[in-house]
């Protein structure tokens, strides 16, 4: 595991930046760690966390897009005067 300290962290943050796509980087303060940087993807994975995919509107089932639909027509209508 790469390891740098929070002077480097100021000082070379592209360098760190750059470790950390290779795995997680210890950031150290007078010799102990810190601090575990890591990237978006590691950390979710870490914690179970499923990515969100994005679909396109021409894959979503006729259910699918209809509740989609009433969602956006529920947040257009919030707050609408002419819905009294």
């Amino acid at each position: 595991m790469a390891s740098f300290t929070l002077t480097d962290l100021s000082n070379k943050s592209g360098e760190v930046i750059e470790a950390a796509f290779n795995g997680p980087v210890d950031i150290t303060k007078h010799g102990k760690r810190k601090f575990v940087l890591l990237t978006a993807d590691q950390f979710d994975r870490l914690n179970g966390i499923q990515a969100q995919r994005a679909f396109r509107p021409d894959e979503l089932t006729v259910e699918e897009r209809a509740f989609f639909l009433q969602g956006l027509d529920a947040i257009a209508h919030e707050g609408d005067p002419s819905d009294d």
